[in-house]
C-alpha cells in the first residue's frame, strides 16, 4: 500500500486512523474501551488494524492509564479438573469483556505464587484472582498494597484482602462425616493427599466432628504430601485397612483418592456399602458414573470462576460489590456408595432423580 512507516517498522496508531477514516483519538479510544464507538465506527476501526496488522502496545498504555487491560490469574494447577471448572467459570465471564485473562501456575508453592504475583503487579493489572488465603507474609503485603482489585477465590476466611469468593472446607467436611454419622458409620477414616492448606482445612473438620462424638482415632487417619491420584487412593486405604481393619467408612480429601478406595475394595472383594462407605471431595462427574455410584461434597466450582470474574470486572469499571465476601457453600450428593440399602432403593419423599444415579442433597448451608 505504500503507507509510510516508523524508522523501526511499526505501524502507528495515526496510520489505522487515518486508514478507518476516523481520528487518532477515536481509534485509541477504540482499543481502550470498543463498547464507546458506534458498531460502524468499530467495524472500521477493526478493519483497518487488522489490514494493517497493527498490535497495540500494552506497555505503553499500561504507562499512560497506569494500569493494562489484563486480568491475572493464579492457581495451583492446569491439569486439576476442579480448577479447569473455576477457569471455564472465569473465562466465560470474561468474554465479551475488554479484558484478557492471563494466567499463571503456582504448582501449590506459596513462594512461587509470591515469585508470580511480584511479576504481575509489575505489569500493572487491572484486576487479579488468586487462589486460597494463605499467601506469604510478602505476597500478603503486595496484594494489600496494588493498585487494581484483588478476589481471592475457592474458600472463604475472616480476613480477605479485597474481595473473597468460596467455601468453608472446615464446615464441608464436618457436613460429610455428619452424613456417614446419619447412615450409623464410627470407625470413619480418614485418606489425604498432597495436604496443601485446604486439604488440610478438610482434615480440621473431621477431626472436629469425630471428637465431637468422641470418636477420634488419631490411628484412623492416613496422608502423605504426594500429588493425589487414583493409584494412590487405593494405595493409601490399603494402609489404612492395614492399620484398621474395622473400619466402616472412609472420607477422601478428593474425589479420585475416594474412586481409588473404591477400586481397592473392589480388588478384595469388600462390599460397599455395606461393610466400607465412602464419601468423596468435589463431586467431579465421574462419580456419578461409578459402580457403585459415590458419595461426594459437591462444590460450585464453575459458578466460583464465573461470579469471581464478574464482580472483579465490575469492581475494576468502579462499582464495588455490596458484598466483597460470598459464600457459595456447598451440598453433600448421597449415592450408593454412603446409603443404607433402604434409601438406596428409594429416595427420600419429594426428591425425584434419576435410578441410575440415585443423588440426594442431604447439606446446603
Amino acid at each position: 500500500m505504500g503507507r509510510k512507516r516508523t524508522k523501526s517498522g511499526k505501524i502507528r496508531l495515526a496510520e489505522v486512523a487515518e486508514l478507518a477514516g476516523v481520528s487518532p483519538i477515536t481509534a485509541s479510544r477504540f482499543f481502550r474501551n470498543p463498547e464507546a464507538l458506534s458498531v460502524a465506527k468499530r467495524t472500521r476501526v477493526e478493519s483497518a488494524a487488522r489490514e494493517l496488522g497493527y498490535v497495540p502496545n500494552l506497555a505503553a498504555r499500561a504507562l499512560a492509564s497506569q494500569r493494562t487491560e489484563v486480568i491475572g490469574v493464579l492457581i495451583p494447577s492446569l491439569t486439576n479438573n476442579v480448577f479447569s471448572d473455576v477457569l471455564r467459570g472465569i473465562y466465560d465471564a470474561s468474554e465479551g469483556s475488554r479484558y484478557s485473562i492471563q494466567l499463571s501456575n503456582t504448582r501449590y508453592s506459596i513462594l512461587q505464587e509470591e515469585k508470580l504475583l511480584r511479576l504481575f503487579l509489575a505489569q500493572k493489572p487491572a484486576g487479579l484472582i488468586v487462589t486460597g488465603i494463605d499467601q506469604t507474609t510478602e505476597s500478603r503485603a503486595m496484594l494489600e498494597a496494588a493498585e487494581c482489585p484483588i478476589m481471592q477465590i475457592m474458600e472463604i476466611g475472616p480476613n480477605p484482602v479485597d474481595m473473597m469468593i468460596g467455601f468453608s472446607h472446615y464446615d464441608a467436611a464436618r457436613a460429610a462425616i455428619a452424613h456417614l454419622f446419619d447412615q450409623g458409620r464410627h470407625r470413619v477414616g480418614f485418606v489425604g493427599a498432597r495436604m496443601d492448606p485446604r486439604v488440610q482445612r478438610r482434615l480440621d473438620g473431621y477431626g472436629a466432628a469425630m471428637k465431637d462424638a468422641g470418636l477420634f482415632d488419631q490411628r484412623l487417619i492416613v496422608t502423605t504430601a504426594t500429588p493425589t491420584s487414583v493409584t494412590l487412593g487405593g494405595a493409601l486405604f490399603a494402609d489404612l485397612l492395614a492399620r484398621e481393619p474395622d473400619i466402616d467408612a472412609v472420607f477422601c480429601a478428593n474425589d479420585d483418592l475416594a474412586l481409588g478406595v473404591l477400586f481397592e475394595c473392589r480388588r478384595r472383594d469388600i462390599a460397599i456399602p455395606d461393610q466400607i462407605a465412602i464419601v468423596g471431595f468435589n463431586d467431579l462427574e465421574f462419580m456419578a458414573a461409578s459402580v457403585p455410584t459415590l458419595t461426594s461434597v459437591r462444590t460450585n466450582r464453575y459458578e466460583m470462576g464465573s461470579t469471581a470474574a464478574a464482580m472483579l470486572i465490575e469492581a475494576i469499571e468502579g462499582k464495588r460489590p455490596e458484598r466483597p465476601v460470598l459464600d457459595l457453600g456447598f451440598t453433600v450428593i448421597e449415592r450408593q456408595s454412603s446409603q443404607t440399602q433402604r434409601q438406596a432403593a428409594s429416595p427420600r419423599a419429594g426428591e425425584w432423580m434419576p435410578a441410575a444415579q440415585n443423588d440426594s442433597v442431604t447439606n446446603e448451608p
